[in-house]
């Protein structure tokens, strides 16, 4: 198996690649690398070669890396988020790319007003509709951000952010994210990941989340 060094630098290459034929400049695209499937000991050499940001998608488990790793990286969530974990959630996460229901955020709201901290966060739209996947279906999209801002005002709406579906072509899915948040006045886009980034950087992504490229499914 080829380093993490290298991995990196042939992501980082596919990267800029995607940015020239966009017409963009890397500056504009934040990489989250997500490291659920990363053993611990990689953290330090992630922060040796520049990586800033990291993704985590279990609540408990990412608490514990967080503990165990002193690197200043900035930490993203960008999994599922049970209600329950609201509050074990904001123990560690700076970024949270995953508020997907109205449940979520008042519970977030709740904790978040005790403190008086706010929390920068993507809403997750289900674009291609399927029923394994959560958030906000597109037609809710106008009335979710609206409601948001008014239910959760500690929730500092950088975006939306979603998935494309596996085995299809993801440009028409990341275009009409795209379309949405220009409807909604919203500049954030968190869409692209291993198999998909340089789709989503062409299509308007302002940050990609990458994890199979780097450490394997």
């Amino acid at each position: 198996m080829t380093s993490l060094a290298s991995r990196l630098q042939h992501v980082r290459e596919r990267f800029e690649a995607a940015c020239h034929r966009a017409g963009r400049e890397p500056s504009e695209i934040q990489l989250v690398v997500v490291t659920k499937s990363a053993p611990l000991s990689m953290f330090p050499e992630l922060a040796a070669l520049g990586i800033r940001d990291v993704g985590e998608n279990r609540v408990l488990e990412a608490l514990s890396r967080r503990t165990q790793t002193s690197a200043p990286f900035v930490w993203h969530m960008v999994g599922h988020v049970q209600t329950n974990k609201a509050r074990k959630l904001l123990e560690w996460t700076d970024v949270l790319h995953s508020v997907d229901r109205n449940e979520l955020a008042a519970e977030l709201e709740k904790h978040l007003a005790r403190s008086n901290r706010r929390l920068p966060c993507y809403v997750q739209v289900n674009v291609s509709g399927e029923a394994t996947k959560g958030g906000y279906r597109e037609q809710e999209v106008d009335a979710a951000v609206g409601g948001l801002l008014q239910l959760a005002p500690h929730l500092e709406l950088l975006g939306l952010m979603t998935m494309a579906p596996e085995g299809q072509d993801a440009r028409p899915h990341f275009r009409r994210l795209r379309e949405l948040a220009v409807r909604c006045g919203l500049l954030g886009l968190s869409m692209g990941m291993s198999q998909d980034f340089e789709v989503a950087i062409e299509e308007g992504a302002t940050c990609i989340r990458i994890g199979s490229a780097l450490f394997g499914h």
